[in-house]
C-alpha cells in the first residue's frame, strides 16, 4: 500500500504545476481581482487536502476491497452471481462517480441553449451512463470467463458507437463521448480495475492477472452507446 507521505508528494506534484502557471498569469497578464484570486488559493488548499484524503482512502479501502470481491466471486462457481454482481457494482460505482455528476450539472446549466438536451432530466442522464457502464462491465468480465479476445469486443463496441452516431441527434454525440470519459474518474477506475484484476487472478492464476487490464477500456464504451441510444429515443 502507498504510504501517506508518498500520497502527499503525488498530490503536490499534480497540483503544483497548475498553481504555478496560474500564479504566473495572475502577476503578469490577467490580474484577477484580489477576492477571486484568494478564492483560487483557498480552492487549491481544499482540493489538495481532499485529494490527499481521497487517495489514502482509495489505497486503504477501494483497491483492497475491489480486488477481494473480484477474487471471491468466481470461487462460488455461479456464473449468474459473478455477472450480476459485476452489473450491480458497475452501476453503483458510476452513480457515486463525481465526474459523472459534474457532467450532468454542466449539461443542465447549458440546457437553455439546446432544444434537445433540455428535455433530458439530470438524473436520467446519470442513470443512463451508469447503466451503459454496468452492462459493459458484465461484457468485460464475461471476456475473462470465456477467454474472448479483447480486440473483438473493442471492434464491435466502437462499431456500434459509430453506427449509432449516424442516427443520434448532433447534440448528443459530444455528450456521449464525454460521458465515456467521465466514467474513467477517481471513483470508478480504482474499484473496477482492482475488481477485474481480482477476477483474472482467480480465473487465470496470478501469473495471468494482467488479463484484468482492459476492463476500464471496455466499460467506458458503454456510456457512449447508452447516451447515443438515449439521444435517438428523445430525438
Amino acid at each position: 500500500m502507498q504510504s501517506p507521505k508518498e500520497t502527499v508528494k503525488e498530490v503536490v506534484y499534480a497540483i503544483l504545476p497548475v498553481t504555478v502557471v496560474v500564479f504566473m498569469l495572475q502577476f503578469t497578464v490577467i490580474w484577477l481581482p484580489t477576492a477571486d484570486f484568494l478564492q483560487f488559493v483557498i480552492g487549491v488548499i481544499m482540493v489538495s487536502s481532499g485529494l490527499i484524503l481521497f487517495l489514502i482512502g482509495v489505497h486503504i479501502g477501494l483497491l483492497p476491497v475491489g480486488e477481494l470481491i473480484g477474487s471471491s466471486l468466481p470461487g462460488t462457481g455461479k456464473l449468474w452471481l459473478v455477472l450480476g454482481a459485476s452489473f450491480l457494482l458497475g452501476f453503483v460505482v458510476t452513480i457515486a462517480e463525481p465526474d459523472v455528476r459534474v457532467l450532468a450539472n454542466y449539461i443542465e446549466s447549458v440546457s437553455q441553449e439546446s432544444d434537445v438536451v433540455e428535455e433530458i432530466p439530470r438524473n436520467l442522464l446519470i442513470y443512463t451512463v451508469a447503466l451503459g457502464l454496468a452492462v459493459f462491465v458484465v461484457f468485460a468480465i464475461a471476456r475473462l470467463i470465456f477467454n474472448i479476445p479483447i480486440r473483438y469486443l473493442l471492434i464491435v463496441g466502437y462499431g456500434a458507437v459509430f453506427l449509432l452516431s449516424a442516427f443520434a441527434p448532433v447534440d448528443f454525440i459530444p455528450i456521449s463521448f464525454d460521458a465515456g470519459g467521465v466514467t474513467t474518474g477517481p471513483m470508478a477506475v480504482p474499484f473496477i480495475l482492482a475488481y477485474g484484476v481480482g477476477v483474472a487472478a482467480v480465473l487465470k492464476g496470478k501469473s495471468s492477472s494482467a488479463d484484468g487490464f482492459g476492463l476500464v477500456a471496455l466499460a467506458s464504451i458503454g456510456p457512449v452507446i447508452s447516451v447515443l441510444t438515449l439521444g435517438i429515443i428523445y430525438g
